[in-house]
C-alpha cells in the first residue's frame, strides 16, 4: 500500500486528492489547520494531521508528526489566492498572507519531507499556476499570487538537486471550479484532481524540477 500525504487537504483540490486517493487504496496522511478541516479528512478514512502552512511554528513541527515515515507521494496543496494588479499596491497583510502560506509553507515541508520521499523513492509535488510562468505574462491581475506562484517555481527546482533521489515537481491544476477559481472554470475538481494523478503516475527521474500543466505537458517556460 502507498502512502501519500496531502499537506493543506481541508478542501477544494486538496481534499479531493484524499478522496481520490483513499478511494484507489492508499493509505492517507494529509494536513488542515482546524478541527473542522481535520474531521472532514478523518471521514474519507485520511489520518489528519494539525497543521497550519502560515505558521511558521506549526508547519516546523511537521517533521516530528511524520517520524519514521516513508512518503510515496507528497502533495503541497496549501494556497492562498489574491486578485489585486499592479495599480494596487499590495498590504503588508496580504502580501505576508500570500508568500507565507504558498511559498515559505513549501520552503519550510521541504527540508522535512523531501528525505521522507527519497527513502521511498517517491514524488513530491506543488501545486502551482500558470499565473506563475515569467515568460508568458499578459496582465497584473492577481499580482501578489503571481509573484508567490513564481518563488515557489524557483523553490522547487532550486531544491531538486539537494533531493536527487526524489522527483520534485511544480503543477499547475487548470484553471478549476474551487473557491479560489469560481463557478465560471472549465475543469471540476474531479476532472482536474483525476489529470494530475494520472500525470503523477506517470512521471519520471526525466521529469526532475519540471513545471507542468495538470495533463502532463510541459510549459514552455517559466
Amino acid at each position: 500500500m502507498s502512502t501519500v500525504l496531502v499537506i493543506g487537504a481541508s478542501r477544494g483540490i486538496g481534499l479531493e486528492f484524499v478522496r481520490q486517493y483513499r478511494a484507489a487504496g492508499a493509505r492517507v496522511l494529509a494536513t488542515a489547520r482546524d478541527e473542522a478541516g481535520l474531521q472532514r479528512l478523518r471521514d474519507l478514512g485520511a489520518e489528519a494531521l494539525k497543521v497550519d502552512v502560515a505558521t511558521p511554528a506549526s508547519i516546523s513541527g511537521l517533521a516530528w508528526l511524520l517520524d519514521g515515515e516513508k512518503i510515496d507521494l507528497a502533495l503541497y496543496v496549501a494556497g492562498v489566492y489574491t486578485t489585486t494588479g499592479a495599480d494596487v499596491p499590495p498590504t503588508r497583510e496580504e502580501f505576508d498572507r500570500t508568500l507565507h502560506t504558498n511559498v515559505l509553507g513549501a520552503m519550510q515541508a521541504i527540508p522535512q519531507v523531501a528525505p521522507l520521499v527519497e527513502a521511498a523513492g517517491g514524488k513530491f509535488a506543488f501545486i502551482s499556476s500558470g499565473m506563475g510562468q515569467i515568460g508568458a505574462v499578459e496582465s497584473s491581475f492577481g499580482w501578489t499570487y503571481r509573484v508567490s506562484k513564481a518563488a515557489l517555481n524557483m523553490a522547487v527546482v532550486a531544491a531538486q538537486p539537494d533531493y536527487p533521489k526524489a522527483i520534485l515537481v511544480a503543477l499547475c491544476p487548470g484553471w478549476v471550479q474551487t473557491d479560489m477559481g469560481g463557478a465560471d472554470a472549465p475543469l471540476t475538481v474531479q476532472a482536474s484532481v483525476g489529470a494530475m494523478r494520472q500525470t503523477l503516475a506517470g512521471i519520471s527521474i526525466a521529469h526532475q524540477g519540471a513545471f507542468l500543466h495538470h495533463d502532463g505537458r510541459r510549459y514552455d517556460s517559466w
